[in-house]
């Protein structure tokens, strides 16, 4: 089966590091040539993401390289279907929005991508808001490892501790991996320690 390209269409002014965290992340999971970066405004953004995967300054509402349409999906928590195994015979193209998480959600998927792309399906991946990079493991798992939604384990609100009095609660929803361990880049955790929070 030919693996499926995986868009992020950049929706932030900046890669903050968070972000560039959570995409390199997603790019030791699908693969770089599997992971494409849309909407990179600067060469600055383009030279931090280029050895993560496909980089390009257009954004995909505007593309002018060659896709056929019908076999782009957007996912989107608003969404009516849920994406299912059999999808992948539908799409090559899984797009999402590189949006740092807002609590509670402002809907800017919808907004900025499913409006504005309207000859693509949308899908969703459940009504819990997840990190892009848990968003695109979840789709993976759906449409390379033929699991349906429902077969999918999640941990909802993660606890992370960054000294021995404090910890963070992360408000989203992660995937448990094959060993029912949390999906999240060891270097969020450095990351939170470091800033001591969120």
């Amino acid at each position: 089966m030919k693996k499926p390209i995986y868009v992020i269409e950049h929706l932030e002014p900046e890669i903050f590091e968070w972000c560039l965290i959570e995409y390199e992340h997603m790019s030791e999971t699908v693969g770089k040539d599997n992971l494409w970066f849309t909407n990179l405004k600067t060469d600055e953004n383009k030279k931090k993401l280029e050895r993560l995967g496909k980089v390009f300054s257009e954004s995909i509402k505007k593309f002018d390289i060659t896709i056929d349409w019908a076999r782009v999906c957007i996912l989107d928590p608003e969404a009516e279907k849920t994406l299912n195994p059999a999808d992948s015979d539908k799409f090559d193209y899984y797009v999402f929005g590189g949006i740092l998480g807002d609590f509670p959600p402002r809907k800017r998927t919808k907004k900025e991508l499913t409006k504005l792309l309207p000859n693509c399906e949308a899908r969703n991946i459940g009504e819990k808001q997840m990190s892009t990079d848990n968003a695109v493991y979840a789709v993976m798992q759906i449409a390379e490892k033929q699991k349906k939604f429902e077969e999918l384990k999640f941990k909802d609100e993660v606890s992370i501790e960054i000294n021995d009095v404090e910890s963070v609660e992360l408000p989203y929803r992660y995937n448990l991996d094959e060993k029912g361990e949390v999906f999240m880049s060891p270097k969020i955790i450095e990351y939170l320690k470091k800033k001591q929070g969120f």
